[in-house]
């Protein structure tokens, strides 16, 4: 805490500046654009007394970003006396906007000091907080810079409530107290806020998220609750950075512990950049004069040229709703609004331009309570596009993750239908046939979620690295591909017969499969969002045996280095986890290579030969 003496050293000299909330707001006219600091900076003083006020202020209107106090409320109803233009709708606003108290405005926030700079936002008073003064005349906008720096250098007229606990942050966050016009000594704590418990499903979610990213990463954290809660998977990571419009209590145990380093960012290397800051004292008192931290206006944060410079950008957005074919809603839902824009389009255009980014799209699959569907088939009327389907790259739910961009309508469509929840997949089947968007025929068998903990990365004899991981319904292009790709020989031994093609039904039933009786494996080389199918392995349960069928198909280029060993490793582990006795599979005489397969890893090997084929049975 600061104490008296230190408070009256910063103000002396300056006693000509400093007044009373009554006397700083008297100067405000009928008409005035009034901008009201962000988040946890909001003039919460400055705020009750204007509406106090008994003065003619007829047609005065208050326009804000995320704040915290802007409107007060008395039994759950707002109370204010004058109109809101908000760019955000937070907790404080929501009712507000629903009862036509307040606007809302929905557009990028970072388009907003621009339009502020060049006139198309009036701002004619601003009322921020700041930090006491320095020993050279400025004041720190601490904990929240975002878009107040442009209104600062645009107003007419600065009205600044000074707190002795705002911790001075460093970065371009300074204000000469000679461009501010009255100052409001205001000596209470700074607003905190804390995300609250995360349930199971945003757990598990955040647990996806977190497997998708790499060491050296730059993250973009945002407002919601799973983004933040994915920090607590990051432990295992090495030297990941900080690129974001705000930051939270989490990362400082990131930071502590090593994780957050930003040794690898090409831009502001070993620097956490962001605009503003939300948590308790603990981090206020962290990032207090600490280099380590570098807060900067919201425009010059979320310049995506600026973002994509950061190889491994990774960006998290936390939606309400989306369609089959990726339509992202972020600001409404069930007609109301809700969140905002806010910085999301560019900081997914900017992660979608930086070399190996990642910009992901989160949400839990069901409304809280479980009746409806998040993953809808058209975006109910109410629900806006905030996110349009060509950006989107990856959804994630508790239930998996899907990645969309550059596919079909029917590719994504199988894939967001395979992360929705169990109790809605066969109703958005049925929605999407009716729509066209899947054939009349495509069925989807899995009934619970992609088993994750299932994929394997693995070294080959040749050293490289591949992902064994469960297959999807939406992996048949790739098995078409590896088919075509075969030799004759592959395909006769593969198939026992001569294919010249391989039909989508055909593909399905390598890939399309239960997780229960039926389990399908693909190995992909590549990245993620890159990647391709060079091997697959399969098994049918037959329950009056309890053994299983298994086939497999390798890419010419990849037998004979491991592979095939690598898939029927799994397959064992997996057949072995659901209480199945062994494989079964029919292998031609002239198939060496499976054969030899065949007798590896098991405690005993049965063969009958007939005809040229060979049954062979295998028991764990």
């Amino acid at each position: 805490m600061t104490s008296k003496i230190e408070i009256k050293t910063a103000l002396d000299g300056l006693g000509r500046k400093f007044t009373t909330a009554e006397n700083a707001l008297s100067t405000i006219q009928p008409g005035d654009h009034i901008f009201i600091g962000s988040a946890c900076a909001t003039p919460r003083t400055l705020i009750r007394t204007l509406e106090a006020m008994n003065k003619n202020l007829a047609d005065v209107e208050l326009f804000h970003f995320l704040t915290d106090g802007s409107i007060f409320h008395k039994n759950d109803t707002p109370q204010t006396n004058f109109k809101h233009r908000v760019f955000f709708v937070g907790t404080d606003t929501r009712e507000a906007v629903k009862q036509g108290q307040a606007d809302y405005a929905p557009v990028s926030i970072a388009q907003v000091p621009h339009m502020i700079a060049n006139g198309r936002i009036v701002v004619d008073v601003a009322l921020v907080q700041t930090s006491l003064p320095d020993g050279h005349g400025f004041v720190s906008l601490g904990v929240s810079v975002d878009i107040a720096q442009a209104a600062i250098k645009n107003a007419k007229t600065i009205i600044a409530e000074v707190n002795p606990n705002m911790p001075r942050t460093i970065g371009d966050t300074n204000i000469s107290v000679d461009r501010i016009d009255h100052m409001v000594l205001v000596d209470t704590p700074v607003i905190e806020y804390l995300h609250p418990p995360s349930d199971a499903v945003a757990e598990q979610i955040a647990r996806y998220i977190a497997r998708i990213i790499d060491n050296g990463s730059t993250l973009q954290i945002g407002l919601g609750q799973i983004p933040n809660e994915m920090l607590k998977y990051l432990f295992d990571r090495r030297d990941l950075g900080i690129h974001s419009d705000v930051i939270t209590e989490p990362i400082i145990d990131l930071i502590e512990k090593g994780v957050i380093t930003g040794k690898n960012k090409s831009i502001h290397k070993g620097k956490v950049v962001c605009s503003y800051c939300m948590g308790t004292r603990r981090l206020y008192d962290f990032i207090d004069n600490n280099p380590m931290f570098s807060f900067h206006p919201i425009e010059y944060v979320c310049n995506q040229a600026i973002i994509a410079r950061n190889t491994k950008f990774i960006s998290v957005t936390q939606a309400f709703a989306v369609d089959l074919t990726g339509q992202v809603c972020t600001d409404q839902f069930e007609g109301e609004f809700y969140g905002g824009v806010s910085t999301q389009p560019d900081f997914l255009r900017g992660a979608a331009a930086s070399p190996d980014g990642k910009p992901i799209i989160c949400l839990s699959s069901t409304t809280e309570d479980g009746k409806e569907s998040r993953i809808r088939s058209r975006l109910q009327e109410g629900e806006g596009v905030t996110i349009p389907r060509s950006e989107v790259h990856y959804v994630i739910t508790e239930y998996g993750s899907a990645y969309l961009f550059a596919k079909t309508i029917r590719e994504r469509t199988l894939s967001l239908i395979e992360i929705a929840h169990p109790d809605f997949r066969s109703l958005l089947l049925d929605e999407a046939k009716q729509l066209g968007y899947v054939r009349q025929d495509q069925i989807l068998k899995s009934k619970v979620a992609y088993p994750a903990d299932e994929e394997r990365e693995v070294i080959l004899k040749n050293n490289q690295k591949i992902l064994i991981r469960p297959a999807k319904a939406s992996d048949v292009k790739g098995l078409q591909e590896i088919f075509y790709d075969l030799t004759s020989k592959d395909i006769y031994t593969r198939f026992f017969s001569h294919l010249r093609s391989l039909s989508v039904s055909t593909a399905e039933n390598l890939c399309n499969v239960d997780y229960e009786n039926e389990m399908a494996f693909v190995a992909v080389s590549g990245e993620r969002e890159k990647d391709f199918i060079v091997g697959s392995s399969c098994y049918y349960v037959d329950l009056s045996t309890n053994l299983v069928e298994v086939a497999y198909m390798i890419l010419p280029e990849f037998q004979s280095i491991g592979l095939g060993t690598v898939l029927q490793k799994r397959m064992i582990e997996c057949a072995k986890s659901k209480g199945f006795r062994g494989f079964t599979a029919n292998i031609l005489s002239e198939n060496k290579r499976m054969l030899k397969l065949a007798n590896n890893g098991f405690t005993n090997v049965s063969i009958k030969k007939s005809f040229g084929e060979c049954e062979v049975t295998m028991f764990f």
